[in-house]
């Protein structure tokens, strides 16, 4: 029986996609493109923003399109959400808030003991034991260690989908981390929807430093690498470890949403603006070559031109090495839906535009300072269809692409010397060729 898997959102997502795909596979089922003929669709979804639904339910009926006889099961945020909205959706199978039964509920479909119209639910309110060793046309491997959030910021969904803030322990942390290496990994992501928090509900409690620490200690990866984690919780210990450690990317991905103070504080986020940018500074002055992204919304309720042009100054001034920009998507349910001062969608459009294109500019000012050193890149599985050339990142997430006839060289870390650098991308040889 043939399966086919689409996801939608972050990198949670992605490994618990891998997580179904991979018991679905240990039951003798086929997994095959999204495009293509399949029994069975799992749309694994997202919800947050607006546009996330959209896509979420496009993705469904382009399910239904390709095999009206196929069952469609749907899960993930957006299904935690809305399930009745997904249901009105003709030719759905299956709305199904617990992802570790979704492979034991197909496998029940095909044998016929499983009812399609029962619609199971199940609120999930421990971690997911979805561990998966293989990560489909991905080289690096996600872990995940924490899930849900207790922070509710005033536009956010996700702790209404996500439920509590809930970790994994740290002895199966570092199990997991020995398995992904002796499956063939020689980079582990670890990700969280609130990775920062992670080890406080433990008993008794942890934190990621500790399993920072661990890991460098017994060296159980050539290199880690944190998903995003808030400003607040990035500590001095923390970017201590980071100038000192042999195995953590420099690269920290650190969500800012706002420069104007006015306008964190009607988000609810726990910090001011100047907070942030010492913090960054800080961790700059102790790790001169770090990679900090930044998530950025406009057009957040009472966002005026001050306020976003704060926004955009903060974000001038600090050498930071790309954005993610997210224009504002009111999610019905959250505080932030029922504050005054609405931002018209063209203002939105226009923001985010200025924010992108600044960002494409601090992408490529960050690239250029690695051109003529010498860079450790992880190479990706194949060649880039247009150049030719092998494509990997540096431990600072940079995009290398590398002049070289050895493909044999997929999963591979490698010593590069970049030439030129384009558009954020570097072009480089290899030291040893």
């Amino acid at each position: 029986m043939k399966v086919a898997m689409a996801t939608l959102g972050c990198k949670v997502n992605q490994h618990e996609s891998a997580g179904i795909l991979e018991a679905l596979e240990d039951r003798g089922f086929s997994i095959v493109p999204f495009n293509t003929a399949a029994d069975y669709y799992i749309v694994n979804t997202c919800t947050v923003t607006g546009r996330s639904d959209y896509q979420s339910r496009q993705l469904i009926r382009r399910a239904i399109r390709i095999n009206p006889r196929a069952s469609i099961i749907v899960t993930g945020c957006y299904a935690r959400i809305a399930p009745d909205e997904i249901r009105k959706i003709t030719g759905v199978t299956l709305v199904m808030e617990t992802k570790e039964a979704i492979a034991p509920a197909l496998q029940d479909i095909a044998s016929g003991k499983l009812d399609p119209t029962q619609n199971p639910i199940r609120p999930d309110q421990i971690l997911t034991i979805l561990q998966p060793k293989k990560f489909p046309g991905h080289t690096r491997a996600f872990l995940k260690i924490q899930d849900g959030c207790n922070t509710f910021c005033t536009y956010c969904i996700v702790p209404y989908a996500r439920g509590p803030s809930r970790s994994l322990s740290e002895k199966d942390v570092h199990s997991r981390i020995h398995d992904l290496q002796q499956a063939g990994f020689r980079e582990i992501v670890l990700t969280g929807i609130h990775l920062g928090v992670y080890g406080l509900d433990l008993c008794p409690p942890s934190n990621l430093l500790n399993i920072l620490k661990k890991v460098e200690e017994k060296r159980s990866i050539e290199r880690l690498r944190l998903s995003s984690i808030e400003p607040g919780e990035i500590s001095d210990e923390m970017i201590a470890f980071f100038r000192s450690a042999t195995v953590l990317c420099h690269h920290l991905h650190i969500p800012l949403q706002s420069g104007s103070d006015d306008i964190l504080k009607r988000m609810g986020r726990p910090y001011h603006s100047a907070f942030f940018r010492n913090r960054l500074e800080k961790i700059w002055r102790t790790v001169p070559d770090m990679a900090i992204g930044m998530d950025v919304m406009v057009g957040f309720p009472g966002e005026d031109e001050t306020a976003f042009n704060r926004t955009l100054q903060l974000i001038e001034d600090l050498p930071v090495a790309y954005l993610h920009v997210f224009p504002y998507s009111e999610r019905p349910g959250t505080a932030a839906s029922m504050l005054s001062g609405k931002v018209r969608e063209t203002d939105k459009k226009i923001r985010a535009e200025q924010l992108r294109s600044l960002g494409k500019k601090k992408r490529a000012a960050f690239a250029e300072k690695f051109v003529g050193k010498k860079l450790a890149v992880l190479i990706e599985g194949t060649q880039d269809p247009l150049t030719g050339f092998m494509k990997g990142f540096s431990d600072h997430y940079i995009p290398v692409f590398i002049h070289t006839r050895k493909p044999s060289l997929a999963n591979q870390i490698v010593e590069v010397i970049p030439e030129t650098c384009e558009d954020g991308k570097l072009y480089s040889r290899m030291v040893h060729d």
